[in-house]
């Protein structure tokens, strides 16, 4: 009786909800017939919203919700990282924005996802463009950001370029403050100091052979400007210059070399400073700076807890000339690896095991085409390098997205869309797959993305798929190009399924975080211009916009997961990890998810580890953190459980920590190689 009861409701809801749709097609045709060509897009879009509103349409291609946001909380996002505390830091810097940056105006902003409330941050310096990554104790650090605007040619009003400073005094270092003036002897053009250095001491060097000593001069550089605007200040050779403000043997033994100053195109320029962003207290601590300026640098957690820091432009505007360096959580302190390696800005590095490390190829916009660009695996304790053959069009791998399929273990990655180098026209719609665990790892084409697109933003999801969503036909969104599409790639099958379409067009400075409770976050889009003329100037998007996926449409509430009693407060690799939940019967999958830290279609750290599983009648889920360092990097992660559906728990959060027996990455005192 109640089974024939169930069909008789079952059947006229169908009835229902056919009528509802029929209603509604009816009402567009309606529509359009007496109203014409100009009111059936309106009918249309209306309809379509109608249909992604429908619980049949959500359930099978999830749902896009636009975030209400206080207008003075609204900033230029280019920067996001998820905080163990479950909010999402939102920085912005000067957000690309001349004005802000001559204004000192820099921002960062503290959103907390669950009550959407947000909190305005004191930044202290431009982290534009910055590197940032999870650290051991759950703090992130921010490294590099901007020293200067670029100025195009034709717009440069003082003529600038490169002064070499020498010291030849070996007794003392000497601090050249920004603002200090240069004088050619020859010229007489005077030329001001950009910014603050330290001109290190002269050496002596004893003659092995003839016991003599001899000094020898230290030497380093700093960007200089013309003190007046004007073409006649412009130089075109070699000319030595004194330095203002020295008396006594200064006067001698320090002094300045140029060869050109001139009205080229400046670039881009990087700061050393670097700070570490506390979530509990929820502000900035200064640490210890780079050696090198870097703008645009990537930076990996090594197995040790360390994080290495890779490439970006210096404070000359030039890409770092493979100077990587390392930054020691527990001391503060930054040092040099051993040996050189270049790389182009945003570089896609991916930690696979003791002290190695996957080259996607991809990067995100400076550096020459022809070197550094080829995808391979970087030993660091030998500086070896091996190339990994298979990458189809590999000339337009600059701004694609590498991402390591879950779970991590595989050692499988995709490559998914990019362009050419620069301002290229070159766009593809390829994915590329490579399986790392073979003996002779080569790159295969994948199926085919929604579309041919630079800047895709993917982010694994706890169900063991990755959600890829937006990007460009063209550089920056130029000419209109914004695609406004979605997919969900499931590794097992080799297929992606069409997600529903994102409400929010990005490209250049966007990107996407999975949060706690599993649905996700999309940021930004700096579109160059604003219409298919590219003749009105684009606006940065400062919307923040979510996806929930299909699995939080099925119906059914998420189950429910819960750390036991008895955990230690901090787990190590081996360590064993207890869970309660009453629906650990219902349970298939546990997921180990390390929080995301976007930028530049670069989020090199995120990943989800497989863990086993055992249930117990009561409700007890246990589970051993995998005992591979390399696998499972220090810092806090989230536990997600996931049902036979596919329908994840909201996530648990638990801290990992150094495994003293992991191996360190090569570090030295002094300059690379």
């Amino acid at each position: 009786m109640t089974s024939r009861r169930s069909r008789r409701r079952a059947a006229s809801a169908r009835k229902r909800r056919a009528r509802r749709i029929a209603i509604a097609t009816a009402v567009v045709l309606l529509i359009a017939g007496f109203n014409g060509p100009a009111l059936y897009g309106f009918a249309s879009a209306k309809y379509h919203e109608y249909e992604i509103n429908q619980p049949e349409y959500k359930a099978a291609k999830g749902h896009w919700q636009i975030v209400e946001i206080p207008e003075k909380y609204r900033i230029n996002t280019i920067h996001a990282a998820l905080l163990h505390t479950g909010k999402v830091l939102l920085v912005a810097g000067s957000g690309n924005d001349a004005k802000n940056f001559k204004a000192k105006s820099f921002r960062t902003v503290l959103w907390d996802p669950v009550k959407n409330t947000f909190k305005n941050i004191p930044t202290p310096n431009d982290l534009f463009c910055s590197g940032h990554n999870q650290l051991p104790d759950g703090k992130l650090l921010v490294a590099g950001g901007t020293q200067r605007y670029e100025t195009l040619k034709g717009d440069v009003k003082k003529a600038g370029g490169l002064m070499f400073l020498y010291n030849e005094n070996p007794d003392r270092p000497k601090t050249i403050k920004k603002g200090t003036r240069f004088t050619g002897r020859k010229s007489g053009k005077t030329f001001v100091a950009q910014h603050t250095v330290l001109l290190p001491r002269a050496k002596k060097v004893k003659d092995p052979e003839t016991g003599k000593v001899d000094t020898v001069h230290s030497v380093t550089r700093v960007y200089a400007e013309a003190a007046e605007e004007g073409r006649k200040y412009q130089t075109g050779t070699e000319d030595k210059y004194t330095v203002a403000g020295l008396t006594g043997a200064w006067k001698k033994n320090v002094y300045g070399i140029a060869q050109k100053m001139s009205f080229d195109k400046k670039d881009f320029q990087g700061i050393k400073d670097a700070y570490e962003f506390d979530p509990v207290a929820e502000r900035y601590i200064t640490v210890d700076p780079m050696h090198e300026a870097r703008w645009y640098p990537t930076q990996l957690t090594l197995q040790d807890g360390r994080v290495m820091t890779v490439s970006g432009l210096d404070d000359i505007g030039q890409v770092v000339p493979g100077k990587n360096e390392i930054f020691n959580p527990k001391t503060k302190k930054w040092h040099y690896m051993p040996e050189t390696r270049f790389f182009p800005t945003y570089p896609g590095l991916h930690l696979i095991g003791e002290n190695r490390v996957f080259y996607s190829g991809t990067t995100a916009g400076y550096g020459p085409a022809d070197k550094g660009r080829t995808p391979g695996i970087w030993n660091l304790e030998t500086n070896k390098f091996t190339k990994i053959p298979g990458m189809s069009d590999p000339d337009v791998l600059e701004t694609a997205m590498s991402v390591p399929l879950p779970p991590t273990q595989s050692r499988k990655f995709i490559v998914q869309g990019g362009g050419g180098v620069g301002e290229s026209d070159k766009t593809t719609d390829k994915t590329r797959i490579v399986d790392l665990s073979s003996d002779t790892p080569r790159f295969h084409d994948g199926p085919k993305l929604y579309d041919k697109v630079r800047y895709p933003s993917s982010v694994i999801l706890p169900d063991d798929t990755v959600l890829t969503t937006n990007g460009s036909g063209r550089y920056r969104g130029k000419s209109d190009s914004n695609v406004l599409k979605a997919a969900i790639y499931h590794p097992k099958s080799n297929k992606f399924t069409e997600a529903a379409a994102p409400l929010v067009g990005r490209n250049y400075h966007s990107g996407g975080l999975l949060l706690p409770d599993g649905r996700v976050m999309t940021f930004g889009s700096d579109s160059l211009y604003a219409d298919k003329a590219n003749t009105k100037p684009g606006t940065f998007d400062q919307r923040i916009e979510i996806y929930t996926p299909p699995y939080l449409h099925k119906g059914k509430p998420q189950p429910q997961l819960r750390l036991a009693d008895g955990n230690p407060e901090k787990l190590m690799p081996g360590s064993r990890l207890s869970l309660k939940s009453k629906d650990a019967a219902s349970l298939k999958r546990l997921r180990l998810v390390r929080p995301g830290s976007f930028t530049h279609v670069t989020n090199v750290e995120q990943s989800s580890v497989a863990l086993k599983m055992k249930r117990s009648a009561d409700g007890t889920v246990t589970t051993t953190i995998p005992d591979d360092p390399s696998l499972v990097t220090p810092g806090w992660w989230m536990v997600f459980g996931v049902d036979g559906d596919g329908v994840p728990s909201k996530a648990q959060w638990v801290h990992v920590g150094v495994d003293p027996d992991a191996a360190h990455a090569p570090v030295t005192r002094g300059d690379p190689k």
